[in-house]
């Protein structure tokens, strides 16, 4: 068994890799609808889906969020919105292998069908059940609630990127259910159906280890790491291991 350290960029970079490595990112990519609703995380799959497409060039992140938790010097509102949002690039929608730039999940919700695919980020994880809940600031319950029509009302595909470090203790329905108590305040959260994708499933994916949490944090920008132990077969674990330096330097997340 073996051991790796990973940042909170380079496991952002990680599960991107993976799930644009996916079978059914593949064949969805060139004959269906993927639609990559922004976010941090999200960001680092988009650039990695669309430089399968020989797009990623054209695709810049740092403003591919709405929402965001920043440091108290940061002024965000309520919703965890910037006051200024100009340059927000609205999220990636691919149909038939074209990006269709400028286009936010909105605009195609309605025309998603099985077989199609959403890819929407989460705030919080509950690793042992795998489920996954989204913070809501919008009155009508924001992009989460638009792409539920499609996952429910016609089982498109919803895949959900988060990192470890978003793990918490506690039943995310009950933790829900407090937050839209009509004495509560701030946001709201909202717990979602859907394939659940952390560093975990990103490094078995990749290289075909078994991967388990065994420590987190750090200092010196190390702060929200996670240790991962791995193991696997001798080949495996050198596949693993070549993976994860190859994304281990990743720099820090930036808004400017």
């Amino acid at each position: 068994m073996r051991q790796c350290v990973l940042t909170s960029s380079a496991g952002k970079r990680l599960i991107g890799k993976a799930i644009a490595g996916l079978a059914v990112i593949k064949s969805t990519l060139c004959h269906g609808t993927i639609v990559i609703v922004a976010g941090t995380t999200n960001g680092y799959v988009a650039e990695e889906i669309l430089n399968t497409l020989g797009e990623g060039n054209a695709f810049n992140r740092k403003r591919f969020f709405r929402g965001v938790t920043l440091p108290p010097e940061y002024k965000v509102t309520e919703a965890g919105r910037l006051p200024d949002e100009r340059g927000f690039p609205g999220d990636v929608i691919i149909k038939d292998g074209v990006w269709q730039r400028g286009k936010t999940i909105s605009d195609v919700a309605d025309e998603l069908k099985e077989g199609d695919v959403i890819i929407k980020g989460a705030n919080a994880l509950d690793p042992v059940h795998k489920r996954a809940a989204v913070l809501v600031g919008h009155r009508q319950g924001g992009t989460m609630t638009i792409a539920l029509q499609a996952v429910v009302g016609r089982r498109v595909h919803l895949i959900l990127p988060v990192g470890l470090e978003k793990r918490i203790y506690g039943n995310l329905d009950e933790i829900a259910r407090l937050l839209i108590m009509p004495e509560s305040e701030g946001l709201r959260l909202l717990p979602v159906p859907g394939e659940v994708f952390t560093e975990i499933e990103a490094l078995s994916s990749l290289a075909g280890v078994t991967p388990e949490l065994i420590a987190a944090g750090g200092v010196c920008a190390a702060e929200g790491s996670i240790r991962l132990a791995f193991s696997g077969t001798t080949e495996a674990e050198s596949l693993a291991e070549q993976i994860i330096q190859s994304v281990a330097f990743e720099p820090r997340f930036t808004i400017s």
